[in-house]
């Protein structure tokens, strides 16, 4: 039997107001604008791109009917987690206190604040949310000791 390859490419975010979520985005996240179509009034496609990633996010008018602001668990995998959200914070966003899994060995779903002191992958943790309350987490991974 053939194995499909099946990948992310998009996931659609509601959003109330499209300038609003497009400024965010690209102002103040750091994402690129790849794509901003608007055929009519009716419906408009705006793709946007964080660095490095394979898969984009779109916001619009009539692309999808999810209620606004309702995605949550959204990640952006970073490799300095301390820096990414400097970065934000820079920029205006309201980034959450870094913490991370406790106890890292035998993970319960407890966190403790800071980072995870051997600095291992998937395990140091800050959320923030877009303009319309759509919920993103920062999660370090591949974390090298210069």
């Amino acid at each position: 039997m053939e194995t499909a390859t099946l990948s992310v490419e998009v996931i659609t975010l509601p959003v109330s107001n499209v300038d609003r979520a497009l400024r965010f985005y690209v102002d103040q996240v750091g994402f690129a604008l790849d794509v901003d179509y608007s055929p009519n009034n009716t419906f408009r496609v705006v793709q946007l791109t964080p660095p490095g990633s394979s898969c984009s996010i779109q916001i619009g008018i009539g692309l999808n009917d999810a209620p606004i602001g309702s995605l949550r668990g959204l990640y952006l995998v970073v490799t300095g987690i301390d820096a990414a959200r400097r970065f934000l914070l820079e920029r205006g966003v309201e980034v959450g206190e870094i913490r991370h899994k406790t106890p890292s060995g035998a993970w319960d779903g407890g966190f403790a604040p800071g980072l995870d002191p051997a600095r291992g992958d998937y395990a140091s943790f800050a959320r923030f949310s877009d303009p319309d309350g759509n919920g993103w987490m920062l999660q370090e991974r591949g974390y090298r000791r210069t």
